[in-house]
């Protein structure tokens, strides 16, 4: 676990403190927590695959279920 130190103004580090008291934890504690909600909130989303972002399209198409199986529907197909 890393070590960081910081300055805080007075009133800042009063409110801190009893914040502290009442939650029956230190400071340290409730810095960590804050910081860790602040991360966590201002993350980037998670990147999704084009297939998830395209899910709700599945389907919409009419047309031959077996399109990509049935040779009769590539008959002259490349000449």
């Amino acid at each position: 676990m890393k070590t960081l130190s910081l300055r805080l103004p007075d009133a800042l580090d009063d409110q801190l403190e009893s914040l502290a008291g009442r939650l029956r934890t230190t400071k340290t504690a409730v810095i960590r927590e804050a910081i860790s909600a602040y991360l966590n909130e201002n993350s980037p989303p998670a990147r999704e695959s084009f297939a998830s972002l395209a899910q709700d399209l599945s389907g919409w198409i009419e047309g031959p279920e077996d399109l990509s199986v049935n040779p009769d529907y590539l008959a002259g197909y490349g000449k």
